[in-house]
């Protein structure tokens, strides 16, 4: 694992981390924040070999930040960076995997910028951007839902606060073959500590913003691309949890539907997570030529 190291990218610094051989095959990992992906798949998958890439988005970790609560900038300007990034690493194609709110800046990259996306892997996302979902789509499990509308909000300027609240919403994240209490605490308050808070922020929007990508539902998401799945050309395999409460799977489904020879694969008792019991399935699937 190298360093972290701060890469300008479209008048933004990213906070980027690499794993393996420089010049192995290259997957850019798309999350929230760069410990979206477990540093342990990431190892692994280096060994396979590959050059993995992981970043925070801006506003998050410790990329750039600046106000996530009122983002100024769209789902394209973050689509444009991860563009700019391959670009600013000397990689002119590469392997491109979206996790959650990273599937759909990689589905835009497959779509804007099909000559950056050698293969695509679509983990526990969907084809609509935050907002009202397709009727033929479903909605957040309705349990689920009423867990995020009552539960007490912490105090997000308070690590131990935060860091229980985020295990706890994990746990109602996670599907039926089991939750890690330990593991969701560790990476919430990872998630806390790499956090800046540059002067004149509010740190609670910050925190927030960085546990549950927040900034997604106050950006400007532009034109519908559901309709252009059709004319993603990348080979595509969509990985989904069976259980994910968040996107069930039928999200799930329709990507592998509508875009031309996607592969689905079905994790059985997997919410919206990426818990070690699936690596070997996601592993196999990014390390593939």
């Amino acid at each position: 694992m190298d360093d972290e190291c701060l890469v300008p990218v479209n008048g933004v610094e990213l906070c980027v981390q690499t794993f393996g051989e420089p010049t192995a095959p290259p997957v850019l990992l798309i999350g929230n924040t760069l410990l979206t992906w477990p540093d342990e798949l990431c190892e692994r998958l280096a060994r396979t070999p590959r050059r993995v890439v992981r970043y925070d988005l801006r506003d998050t970790g410790r990329s750039t930040t600046i106000d996530p609560g009122t983002p100024g900038y769209t789902l394209r300007d973050l689509v444009a960076d991860a563009a700019g990034l391959l670009a600013a690493l000397g990689l002119p194609r590469a392997h491109v995997a979206g996790f959650g709110v990273g599937g759909w800046i990689a589905q835009l990259l497959a779509l804007d910028h099909p000559d950056r996306v050698a293969a695509l892997t679509l983990i526990a996302t969907r084809p609509n951007p935050p907002g009202p979902v397709d009727a033929d789509l479903p909605e957040h499990d309705p349990e689920l839902m009423r867990f995020i509308i009552s539960a007490p909000q912490p105090d997000w300027t308070d690590r131990a606060s935060v860091v229980a609240a985020m295990a706890d919403k994990a746990r109602h994240m996670a599907g039926r073959a089991g939750f890690d209490e330990a593991a969701a605490r560790e990476r919430a308050g990872r998630i806390f500590d790499r956090a800046v808070v540059p002067l004149g922020a509010d740190p609670a929007t910050v925190h927030r913003s960085n546990q549950l990508a927040s900034a997604f539902a106050a950006m400007d998401s532009g034109d519908r691309w559901r309709e252009r799945l059709g004319g993603i050309g990348a080979p595509t395999v969509v990985i989904h949890g069976e259980d994910d409460p968040f996107f069930p799977i039928g999200n799930g489904q329709a990507l592998a539907r509508e875009i031309p020879g996607a592969e689905l694969i079905r994790l059985p008792g997997t919410g919206q997570e990426l818990p070690p019991r699936v690596w070997d399935k996601v592993i196999a699937a990014l390390a593939r030529p």
